[in-house]
């Protein structure tokens, strides 16, 4: 019964921080995106993070068992929360595929540019590309795919081969990821006003014509405001 207690004791903090709110784990993610993004993934050491954190270094591998999976779950925090808005709009078919693909790509943005730290910066990291962040590679997949699911289910997509219609899925998705070197660039501008110019260019390189932008547009607004 007091199993809870006895492992608290086990792993207390180095120093204080200020009160967030936050968990231990979820204040190791905080701390690592910090400094992953402003000192560089490399530079880092788990005993910055965990000291950033509070907490002892010992105590940081009670939730990861290195600076990859920290990394891992960072990346995947930028995939999964859109691949489940992506499920959930391809799910909704009484709604037209072009509103529900300016939808995904409104909230793909908001959510690459949420955050205090630019982590889509992270994705061109070498050591991303190795099997340990498969998971995020894949789960990237299925979100890109949706995309795809969405284009062909359109009036334009409709109108595309195969190889047409993936390379215009590709141009779709780069788009959407292109927020993170803009706002590498620009850190201060307006999350929702990138996303929202965002989603409406994407309608565009899907092919829908500006003549039907404006309503397209009220109709996402309306799937996000329905919890999509």
């Amino acid at each position: 019964m007091n199993t809870r207690s006895t492992r608290r004791v086990g792993r207390p903090r180095a120093q204080e921080r200020p009160a967030s709110g936050l968990e231990p784990r979820e204040e190791v993610l905080s701390a690592a995106a910090e400094l992953f993004t402003t000192h560089g993934y490399t530079a880092t050491t788990t005993r910055a993070v965990a000291e950033r954190a509070g907490l002892r270094q010992a105590s940081l591998y009670h939730y990861f068992d290195g600076k990859e999976a920290i990394l891992a779950a960072l990346l995947e925090g930028t995939v999964r929360p859109s691949l489940e808005v992506a499920h959930h709009l391809v799910s909704r078919t009484e709604a037209s595929p072009e509103a529900r693909l300016w939808a995904l790509c409104h909230a793909d943005v908001t959510l690459l540019c949420g955050g205090p730290h630019n982590l889509g910066a992270l994705y061109l990291l070498p050591e991303v590309q190795t099997k340990r962040f498969a998971v995020f590679h894949q789960v990237r997949v299925e979100l890109k795919a949706a995309y795809g699911q969405l284009l062909a289910a359109s009036e334009p997509g409709a109108a595309l081969g195969p190889e047409d219609l993936a390379l215009r899925t590709d141009l779709l998705f780069g788009l959407t990821e292109s927020v993170i070197l803009i706002r590498r660039a620009d850190p201060g501008h307006p999350p929702q006003a990138l996303a929202a110019a965002t989603a409406d260019a994407a309608l565009r390189v899907a092919g829908v014509p500006q003549r039907s932008l404006a309503r397209l547009r009220r109709e996402g607004q309306q799937l996000l405001a329905a919890g999509a």
